[in-house]
């Protein structure tokens, strides 16, 4: 069975349940099918495969410590999912900022953190997806999360912080489909 289809499939499994963040996670793996062509061709299964399994970690059956990056990696390299999927779902969208806000960076720091194209895809399609899979600009998703949380929040506060440095990530992803597409 292909990379993408087994991610579809246990994304299926613990996310479905979870009501709206379905609808998230089945447009995140759409925009991300759709960014495909900004990373490598090798890499495009595995970007695919990270998208439908981002959020996993907000099962209850695998949310152990709540924070949903490190509960979903945990599991998948429990699983024996390939590492660079592993380390996606650790590290996607700003998860060093959060970790270190709730003070569990060197937990997430048992999985390496790679910053690569395709991190900043996955970054572009969950950031530019909104809570009930709708489009936004990076910028309005951000100010929806920011919306959603206190400011004394850790993840108001990771959101102040992790802006500028994650919409870097969605521009370079925009560069690179622009120079793909143009050839």
């Amino acid at each position: 069975m292909d990379l993408a289809l087994q991610a579809a499939q246990t994304a299926e499994r613990f996310v479905a349940p979870l009501g709206r963040r379905w609808l998230h996670v089945q447009a995140v793996a759409a925009r991300a099918d759709e960014l495909r062509d900004a990373v490598a061709p090798e890499d495009q299964e595995t970007l695919v495969a990270a998208a439908w399994l981002h959020d996993i970690g907000y099962a209850p059956e695998i949310g152990h410590t709540r924070f949903h990056p490190l509960d979903g990696a945990r599991y998948l390299r429990d699983q024996g999912w390939p590492d660079e999927v592993v380390n996606l779902v650790a590290h996607h969208s700003g998860a060093r900022f959060e970790a270190a806000e709730r003070g569990m960076a060197q937990e997430l720091a048992e999985f390496p953190f790679a910053d690569s194209p395709l991190l900043d895809a996955l970054v572009t399609a969950d950031l530019t997806t909104g809570p009930g899979g709708e489009r936004l600009t990076y910028s309005d998703r951000i100010d929806e999360i920011l919306t959603r949380y206190e400011p004394d929040d850790p993840v108001h506060r990771t959101w102040v912080k992790a802006r500028p440095v994650l919409a870097e990530a969605v521009a370079r992803t925009e560069r690179r489909l622009a120079q793909e597409q143009a050839t």
